[in-house]
């Protein structure tokens, strides 16, 4: 008999039928992070992996509507997000995190909250003005024009990743050769 508490991540993971994974993308807003993690979720999805897309966005208008883009308010959301992503992992499923994450240092501390083997980090590399012509919220203007302070590419930096597991060029490759990318990575890797 199973005492409470005895079920282990490994158990857990069987339980699934997958080694929960970490797709962390990173990138400027509008580099297709969001578009390419859900295009990945659904190929995965299909062929019956349990997987779930956290989106920037999505969780700061939830779990971190009470923060800011200060740089402060920054590493707290990109931590908060790696905490709630590490739950879903610990159950099994392959999370995959669309965040801007813009400083190398919040990336470094949320890898670190992984086995190695759990976490992926891919970043969408787009040029800034791809990234604006692809901008249909008009945020990039509106930063330009100085209504939106702390921009990440425009009045704050982003620091992209010096050693990515995975570069997909988001500015020029199309979104089925990067899944393809994706999908032959996590199969090198045996998450699938």
């Amino acid at each position: 008999m199973i005492g409470k508490g005895t079920i282990t991540t490994r158990v857990n993971h069987g339980a699934t039928g997958d080694r929960g994974t970490m797709l962390w993308f990173t990138g400027l807003s509008g580099s297709g992070k969001s578009t390419l993690a859900s295009a990945v979720r659904d190929c995965l999805i299909t062929l019956g992996h349990a997987s779930y897309v956290i989106d920037g966005d999505s969780i700061r208008q939830g779990l971190c509507a009470d923060l800011g883009f200060s740089r402060t308010d920054r590493a707290e959301n990109i931590r908060r997000v790696g905490e709630a992503a590490n739950l879903l992992v610990d159950a099994g499923l392959i999370v995959l995190t669309a965040c801007i994450s813009p400083f190398r240092d919040d990336r470094a501390r949320v890898r670190a909250m992984f086995n190695p083997s759990e976490y992926v980090e891919i970043y969408c590399s787009a040029s800034l003005s791809v990234c604006e012509a692809r901008d249909v919220k008009g945020l990039y203007a509106k930063a330009r024009r100085g209504v939106i302070k702390e921009f990440t590419g425009i009045s704050s930096p982003y620091e992209p990743p010096l050693e990515a597991d995975l570069c997909v060029d988001a500015g020029l490759q199309d979104v089925e050769k990067s899944i393809a990318a994706i999908m032959v990575l996590l199969i090198e890797r045996s998450v699938i």
